[in-house]
């Protein structure tokens, strides 16, 4: 029997330091994702490169303007790529268990 590789996802917030790194936290452990996290500002503890976005297949987004800023600075390594904005602000702490909440009804239904 022949087994799917795993679906490759990315996690973007702005500083990679509350959000996209409780995401990734949340569904790392998954047999059928690998998953990474990074941030889009110049300070972020895991900041955004090209070979980051080259090897998801699909990416989220905590904000809209992360989408653009992301479709701005990534436009050729974002061809054919998913991108999803989970319209979640950065008012949370890492594992707060309201962000854990949102992002548990918010990302499933994509993967």
């Amino acid at each position: 029997m022949q087994r799917t590789p795993p679906h490759r996802v990315l996690f973007v917030c702005g500083h990679n330091r509350l959000r996209s790194p409780t995401a990734e936290h949340l569904f790392g452990d998954r047999a059928d994702l690998e998953v990474a996290s990074a941030g889009l500002k110049h300070d972020a503890e895991q900041p955004l490169g090209a070979e980051l976005v080259e090897w998801a297949q699909l990416i989220f987004v905590m904000e809209k303007a992360q989408r653009a800023k992301l479709q701005q600075r990534f436009r050729a390594q974002l061809l054919g790529k998913r991108v999803v904005c989970l319209d979640i602000p950065d008012e949370y702490d890492y594992m707060d268990p309201a962000l854990v909440r949102l992002l548990e009804a918010k990302v499933p239904r994509y993967l």
